[in-house]
């Protein structure tokens, strides 16, 4: 297909984006960003950044979902350029129709009583200049894989098919900025194809939060959002992680050498100290056995001790500045790479029964991946073996919607409240194995990250007695920073029991190791 055809262009809604001096911050004072400027061109940009790091609320603020508390968002588009935004798992009211959650109908409803007939100016102000909505809308449905159908229930929709209708809700707006923050959730590799296509050929300014490597790869620049600043790196996600592995290769060098120069000054103090020491003890002993005439004596001790007192000086001088630089390059070295998930210990015996179901049968310490498109059953044949009670082992379930039933309550406050029979202290213990060390563990549950969801759910799904032998992941990459996937991958490694993951990310299953693969089909689930 050529972009002059593409159904994703629209060459009149190029726009760039600036921001000028904008700052943010929650309710209770937490600084996420402070005097931020940035410029956008038009061009597809990926967005990278630890998980809480303000990703998301980056693209809220571009979005106009949220105010800049100081500085300004402008589009060269003008004040009436569209905006659209794809969230993170994104929701609609599944009794709606397809139509309703594309916003057009209304459009429709006033299309039809025009074709009946109706002479009423309200309907042709509905209308306005959406004659051919309902072909426009056809169109990108069938681009994105779906079903031509406006009129269906987004109700009997799987995961993915809300993904890629949530982007044709977008398109439909004619953005000239196009949001998405972890488009590829739960997207099988025909439907991330399409949604690579619709990105390529989109006409305007495109910004992407993901951790899908393939799609990093596609984009012409990478944003990171670091410590509340976002800096540009001019190419994809590849050439970021060389400049950032070089700058950390020297800031590591810089602390050696830092920590080394502090050394030697704090040698150097004590070297001098003992000199001045040896010194006035000499001066001491010749007054005393009055080698020299008093007024001589008494005007070398006085002479003496200015000098060390300067000598002293300048070597506490020289460690403190020393103490400085090696406090300077500590700061350059990051932190965000070198978390670690712990998961508990557990053996289960190599042929005991760990799932009985013709279905999906799982026996001993397993790794098994759940695959198929989207539509063909896997989260419900999960749900279906918990039901059914086909699972005969202790188990930990971490769904692919991570919902909380009260978002006020802290993380702590949380898993303690699951978990009534163990102990606070235990309960903190397990909370800073999945990185919530602290005051972190005191955060609300409404203001986390997805990762954070997930980490919260895994702690707390993992926090069972007896210590669950199978552990279930429904699409467990989605949400996820990239460093937090590095962690999970960790994690997933030094599991020791049973492991079923439902996933379409090809390079996740690979690096935990899955042994065998469980694949759906459409064909299975009508049966």
């Amino acid at each position: 297909m050529s972009a002059s055809t593409s159904p994703f262009r629209n060459p009149s809604t190029a726009s760039s984006v600036l921001l000028s001096d904008v700052s943010f911050a929650w309710p209770d004072g937490t600084a996420v960003f402070d005097h931020l400027d940035l410029t956008l061109n038009a061009g597809t940009y990926s967005l990278i950044g630890a998980n809480g790091a303000g990703k998301s609320t980056l693209l809220a603020l571009l979005a106009g979902r949220l105010e800049p508390a100081s500085g300004s968002i402008t589009l060269s588009a003008g004040a009436d350029a569209e905006v659209g935004l794809v969230t993170q798992d994104p929701q609609s009211d599944p009794r709606a129709t397809v139509d309703a959650a594309l916003g057009i109908a209304d459009v429709r409803s006033a299309l039809r009583r025009i074709e009946n007939g109706s002479v009423d100016p309200d309907d042709f102000e509905i209308v306005g200049d959406e004659w051919d909505v309902e072909e426009r809308a056809l169109a990108l449905l069938a681009q994105m894989g779906l079903p031509p159908d406006l009129d269906r229930a987004v109700g009997s929709m799987s995961g993915g098919e809300a993904t890629l209708l949530s982007i044709v809700a977008a398109l439909m707006r004619r953005p000239s900025l196009l949001l998405l923050d972890e488009p590829t959730n739960n997207l099988d590799t025909d439907s991330r194809a399409r949604l690579f296509d619709a990105i390529e050929h989109f006409a305007g300014t495109v910004v992407v939060v993901s951790h899908d490597l393939e799609l990093l790869e596609r984009v012409d620049a990478t944003l990171e959002l670091y410590r509340g600043e976002v800096r540009v790196f001019g190419g994809p996600y590849s050439h970021y992680r060389e400049v950032v592995d070089a700058e950390q290769q020297a800031a590591a060098a810089a602390v050696a050498n830092a920590a080394g120069d502090l050394r030697k000054q704090r040698r150097e103090l004590v070297e001098a100290q003992i000199k001045l020491d040896r010194r006035a003890r000499t001066a001491a002993t010749a007054e005393r056995e009055k080698r020299v005439p008093r007024i001589i004596a008494h005007k070398r001790r006085s002479e003496a001790q200015v000098s060390a007192g300067k000598l002293r000086n300048m070597h506490r001088t020289d460690v403190d500045e020393a103490a400085t630089r090696l406090d300077a390059a500590r700061e350059e070295v990051r932190d965000d790479r070198t978390a670690r998930i712990v998961v508990p210990e557990v053996e289960v015996a190599p042929r005991a029964q760990v799932v009985v179901d013709d279905r999906l049968r799982v026996d001993g310490p397993e790794r098994i991946a759940l695959t198929g498109p989207n539509g063909a059953g896997k989260s419900t044949l999960i749900a279906d073996l918990i039901d059914r009670e086909r699972i005969v082992v202790p188990y930990a379930f971490v769904p692919q919607q991570i919902v909380f039933d009260d978002p006020s309550a802290s993380i702590a406050g949380h898993v303690a409240a699951r978990h009534p029979d163990i102990s606070t202290q235990e309960v903190r213990a397990h909370l800073a194995r999945f990185l919530f060390r602290g005051n972190r563990a005191e955060r609300t549950l409404g203001e986390l990250s997805g990762g954070e969801k997930l980490r919260v759910a895994l702690a707390d799904a993992l926090l069972g007695d007896p210590t669950p032998k199978l552990l279930i992941l429904d699409e467990p990459t989605n949400n996820l920073d990239l460093d937090t996937v590095t962690q999970l991958v960790g994690a997933l490694e030094s599991w020791r029991g049973a492991l079923v993951v439902v996933s379409h990310d090809a390079g996740f299953l690979a690096r935990i190791g899955i042994e065998r693969r469980v694949v759906l089909t459409r064909q299975e689930r009508a049966r």
